[in-house]
């Protein structure tokens, strides 16, 4: 069965404002040596996927230089492959997916693809879309919407969208922009349906100058077609602040969520970069944290998590904290609750401890 893939990144979410100031979400870092994307990406390629269209709005040049060809996830060929779909007007800020699809509705028309994936990518997860894709059909869906129940922490904002089920597991609405609870079955944006019924809906919604796929191509449907939840058990953090995000990149200093993700089913992959393992001086002291190649660690870290290539100079002390790709902690520095991100560089002696949430030290920047 063919399967065409569709990251949706036009209508992202805003809550991780300090490090999506010059980057998409999707391509924000997350676990050491990811991000975010990789894991959409990495399910798709487990559930044979071949063809994968990303289409992005605006700030896309870090993702591009990640994803590249799309080498690591089997999508550098030259029959499908990766596509990244930037906005046919680049002087706008255009965010709405359904002129977004429109704009390339002939490229939807060519794919020799039966069904269609659409999903965002920002989700931590794994996703079996092969057994996605074989309720549907069991079901004989139309469209099926994958959900799943909330875990999270309270929240005051009303960014989810709450699906309301029938006893049958078809979806009788879906509430948007509302402030879950725990147990409430979250919409994950993420819909399985067949290509000829995605390009009608798209082509509907346009003419009716419709612009949102959730709000006027699936909940305006609810009752002319069948529309299936798929209820998602597995493991997926709900981002939603820089807390949450903070809290679980720290879920993955687990060993037993390190090995769910990394070892067991299919890998998550992600670019290569060829550097050199991680380097320990006489005066190091590690423990329980995640250190990725190309870093060198002279001074003391503890439950943290740093990415590829950062320096931990002499005497400096990193606690708790997440220290994104060549950053550096200069001698005798002191840093707790912290997140820095790429290329940032805390002074010598200084001291920085985040309080109730964790303290961002912006991309490059230098405190």
């Amino acid at each position: 069965m063919k399967v065409l893939g569709i990251i949706n990144l036009m209508n992202e979410k805003t809550f991780l404002k300090k490090l999506t100031e010059q980057r998409s979400l999707a391509s924000v870092p997350f676990a050491g040596r990811y991000r975010l994307i990789d894991f959409t990406l990495s399910n798709y390629r487990h559930a044979g996927i071949k063809q994968v269209a990303v289409f992005t709005s605006g700030k896309f040049r870090s993702l591009m230089d990640h994803l590249g060809a799309g080498k690591e996830w089997d999508l550098d060929r030259h029959n499908g492959g990766l596509f990244i779909l930037p906005s046919d007007h680049p002087d706008k800020n255009l965010t709405a997916d359904i002129p977004a699809f429109y704009n390339y509705l002939e490229m939807f028309r060519r794919s020799p693809a039966e069904f269609i994936i659409l999903s965002p990518g920002y989700h931590v997860g794994k996703i079996d879309y092969q057994a996605v894709i074989q309720q549907h059909e069991n079901n004989r869906a139309d469209i099926t919407v994958l959900y799943k129940h909330y875990d999270g922490d309270l929240i005051r904002k009303p960014i989810y969208h709450k699906c309301r089920l029938r006893e049958n597991g078809s979806v009788k609405d879906i509430e948007l922009y509302s402030i879950p609870h725990k147990g409430d079955p979250i919409c994950l944006e993420t819909y399985v349906l067949k290509k000829s019924l995605f390009i009608e809906m798209i082509a509907q919604c346009f003419q009716n100058n419709e612009d949102d796929f959730l709000k006027d191509g699936i909940k305006a449907h609810l009752d002319q077609l069948h529309i299936q939840g798929y209820s998602f058990q597995g493991h997926m953090p709900f981002i939603h602040s820089m807390e949450s995000y903070y809290a679980s990149n720290m879920e993955f200093l687990n060993p037993d969520m390190i090995r769910a993700y990394f070892y067991e089913q299919w890998n998550i992959s992600t670019k290569v970069k060829h550097e050199a393992p991680a380097k320990y001086s006489a005066t190091s002291n590690v423990s329980n944290s995640f250190i990725a190649n190309g870093c060198e660690i002279e001074g003391t870290v503890e439950n943290s998590v740093l990415f590829r290539g950062v320096s931990v100079k002499k005497g400096a002390i990193v606690r708790n904290s997440i220290i994104m790709q060549k950053g550096e902690i200069a001698e005798g520095a002191y840093v707790e609750n912290i997140i820095a991100d790429k290329h940032a560089r805390i002074s010598e002696k200084t001291s920085l401890i985040g309080e109730v949430e964790p303290k961002v030290i912006k991309k490059s920047e230098i405190v």
